[in-house]
């Protein structure tokens, strides 16, 4: 059912307290080595700004266990915020208390105040109703912005919308239209694209989306299991044992449905998955005992690349390989040069796969790259996400 958004409702001048995600990596010296999670908020805050609302952001960072965590604290965001807003951005050291009521009290039309790490609070996992209501006493409207959180039935999440009017922010909104179009009509043929190292935390988006794709290509550290149920050894390489029955099961499934079930055809071994290793390219038949699997090998990647491009949509979740260690990540790349160059509508789960089409610079060349990985994944799956179902319905 579609959501209420921002847009249906009179901000002005009213105090609006607004999820937004900014669990952007930083690195030791706390800078922000990847903002775009906070440009991805950026339509929602410029829009309030514009209509003169009164602002408070709130977010979480990483996971301080409930503790306030000195590296983990927000100030960093809201710099590179008001940098990108061109205007003031006041991070305040609190989430509740005194001194955050003042500052709101004192926030101008159009002005925006950050409050501090959610998580510093172990009220917010839990989903605390106290906490909920004193983050609710903050404001006059909340805006649900953080897509990538919304699988969390946290207190900044679902806990302020029972005391609130509570509607979708604008990338929250869009989020919800791509990937629900993907289920509801994509234009075919439709492929989706998985990697990245479990079955185990894909199986549900594999059984739900699989009567609605044409192909599964399969690969990353989960193409073990599925070979491994085919009779075929994979050395040392990490199976899922426990996922052996299942995924043979997917594989009849996609049979009896018509749907093409693409499987590594070579791989890149290693001897260890490190950098430096001696590593090689062999036949998935030819994999000695005591090496594993780091990706996907050059003849996967032609046949992966052929299926590809005679798609209309594609939907890509996991790395096909060991990414982070740029010996091993020549599937993920070459694969998403393919999507990029694609005349079709290419959508990229979040997390490590937006991360890598992100640091490629390719993800303008994407139609859609999700802020959420998790939440994308279990959306897909056909779950109700609690931060959405709490929405007001339009």
């Amino acid at each position: 059912m579609a959501k209420k958004t921002v847009k249906d409702v009179d901000v002005a001048k009213q105090k609006v307290l607004v999820r937004v995600d900014f669990n952007v990596p930083m690195n030791r010296d706390g800078a922000i080595t990847d903002d775009t999670r906070i440009r991805a908020c950026l339509p929602t805050i410029e829009y309030l700004v514009k209509h003169q609302a009164r602002i408070i952001l709130c977010s979480h960072l990483d996971r301080p266990g409930g503790r306030v965590v000195e590296e983990l604290r927000l100030a960093p965001t809201a710099t590179r915020l008001s940098e990108l807003l061109s205007q003031p951005v006041e991070a305040l050291s609190n989430c509740v208390g005194p001194q955050v009521e003042d500052a709101i009290s004192k926030l101008q039309d159009g002005g925006i105040v950050l409050l501090e790490n959610l998580r510093f609070y172990p009220q917010e996992e839990a989903n605390d109703p106290d906490f909920s209501q004193r983050l609710s006493r903050l404001a006059d409207i909340y805006v649900d912005d953080a897509f990538g959180a919304c699988h969390r039935a946290h207190a900044s999440i679902v806990g302020v919308a029972q005391y609130l009017p509570a509607v979708s922010g604008l990338l929250l909104e869009k989020e919800l239209t791509t990937l629900n179009g993907l289920m509801v009509n994509p234009d075919r043929p439709f492929a989706m694209m998985i990697g990245g190292a479990k079955v185990a935390t894909k199986l549900g988006l594999l059984g739900n989306i699989l009567p609605k794709v044409d192909s599964l290509l399969i690969g990353g550290g989960m193409a073990a299991t599925f070979l491994k149920s085919q009779g075929y050894n994979v050395g040392a390489s990490t199976v899922e044992n426990d996922m052996l029955g299942h995924v043979l099961k997917l594989g009849e499934k996609a049979r009896s449905l018509g749907v093409r079930l693409l499987l590594p055809l070579d791989l890149l071994i290693a001897e260890k998955m490190e950098v430096g290793s001696t590593a090689k390219i062999v036949l998935i038949e030819q994999v000695p005992e005591g090496w594993v699997i780091a990706d996907i090998g050059s003849k996967t990647i032609e046949a992966f690349s052929k299926e590809l491009n005679g798609c209309k949509t594609v939907f890509w979740n996991g790395p096909l390989g060991v990414f982070e260690i740029p010996q091993f990540a020549k599937g993920t790349r070459s694969l998403a040069e393919v999507l990029a160059n694609l005349k079709a509508t290419t959508v990229i789960g979040g997390g490590s796969t937006a991360e890598a089409v992100e640091e490629m610079g390719l993800t303008d060349k994407m139609s859609y790259v999700s802020t959420g990985g998790g939440a994308s994944l279990e959306l897909l799956q056909g779950k109700v996400l609690p931060g959405v179902a709490v929405l007001q319905n339009k």
